[in-house]
Order: C-alpha cells, then structure tokens, then sequence
C-alpha cells in the first residue's frame, strides 16, 4: 500500500502528539523523583531526628549521674563533717570528765589521812611486785613524811603477807608538779614501778575509755566484737 506524504497541519498534529507524550512522560518521572524524594527527605529526617534525641538522652544522662555523684559526695562531706564533728564533741566531754578526775585526784593528796592510806596501798603493791630486800622509794619533797609513816605500814603489811623483811630508802625527788603518789625502784636500779596517781589515774583512763564510751555514747555500731 502506498503511503503519502504528510501534510503540514498533519506533521503539527503528530508533533503535538509526541510532545504530550513526552510531558506526560516526564510529569510521572518528576512525580515518581518527587515521591521519592519526600520518602528519603523523611527517612533522613527521622533519623537525623533519632541521633539528635539520642545525643540530647546520652547528654541528660551523663548530666544526670554527673548530678548524683556531686550531690553523694556532697553527703559523704557533710557526713564526714558531722561525725567529726561529734568525735571532737566526744572526745571533748570525755576530756572534761579525765579533767574532772584529775581534779578530784588532786585534792586527795591535801587529805593527810585518806592520802596516807594510798600512799601505804601503794606502796604496800610495789613492794609484793619487786620482792626485793631493798628498794628506794621516790615521792614528792613535800610527801616524805607521809611517805615515812605510810612505807612503815606497807613493810609491815608486806612482811605479813610474804614472810620477808624489806629494807627502804625515801628519796623527796619527784617531781612536786604532779598529783602525788609514789615510785618505787629495785636494788639494783633497774626495775622500776610507778605507781603516782598520775600514772594510775592515765592506766585507768586507758583501761576504761571504752566502758566510758558505751555509758556516754551508746555500743559504738561499727563494732562487731566484744571482748
């Protein structure tokens, strides 16, 4: 079949065809791109959106337990301060009560007659823990006579308790600043007892500081054992 030549107007309505076409064509292709387009647009958003909203969760946290260490170690110091505080308010009522003893220690050694007793008990103890024919007591200047009266006693006492004589010397050496007292030292000068109240008032402080303590404080609660 023969086939003729196109006319003007027919190659205008056929270019016009084609042209539809391809704009038909590309509308769906910009559409299609448009769509996905949006798709990535929102999956990037999201999960721009989901790594900021982590950042901003790992940032709150670490602010969070960086909040609560601070405010711990700000209670273990306020803590440590308030028990330190209360050790220094212990130890200070305990000093008082040793002063208070101290005291009271003091005044015995201004009542000839009870002081004479302890001096002669005192004595009397020295003389059982030596075991020695001689021993040199040493007291304060102003306690040798009553040191004479009360070592007189404690011989006697000591000869009835173990049998044996003891033969003494007073020495007014020591020292007149502390409470009182007496010491007392073997023949051969080297074992010595002390037996002044200060010292045995210091050996009872240490011997009862932790009944002390439980009476005034309470059981100290970190304590597990008792002896």
């Amino acid at each position: 079949m023969s086939t003729r030549p196109l006319n003007d107007d027919e190659v205008l309505t056929e270019m016009n065809k084609m042209v539809a076409f391809i704009k038909q064509e590309a509308l769906e292709k910009a559409r299609e791109i448009r769509i996905k387009a949006d798709e990535e647009f929102a999956i990037e958003k999201a999960k721009l959106v989901k790594q900021e909203q982590q950042a901003i969760d790992a940032q709150y946290e670490k602010k969070r337990k960086g909040a609560e260490v601070a405010q711990k170690i700000a209670q273990s110091t306020l803590t440590n301060k308030s028990r330190l505080k209360l050790l220094h308010q212990r130890e200070q009522h305990l000093q008082e009560l040793f002063s208070t003893s101290r005291a009271s220690v003091l005044t015995l050694a201004k009542d000839d007659g009870r002081y004479v007793q302890f001096l002669e008990g005192f004595i009397s103890q020295g003389f059982l823990q030596l075991l020695e024919p001689s021993v040199t007591l040493f007291a304060r200047k102003q306690d040798v006579s009553l040191v004479e009266k009360a070592a007189a006693n404690a011989a006697t006492t000591y000869k009835e308790i173990s049998g044996r004589e003891v033969k003494y010397t007073i020495e007014g050496s020591l020292g007149g600043d502390g409470a009182g007292g007496i010491k007392l030292l073997n023949g051969s000068r080297r074992i010595t007892i002390d037996n002044t109240l200060d010292e045995r008032l210091r050996l009872l402080e240490d011997r009862m500081l932790p009944e002390i303590r439980k009476d005034l404080f309470g059981p100290n609660e970190n304590r597990k054992f008792y002896t």
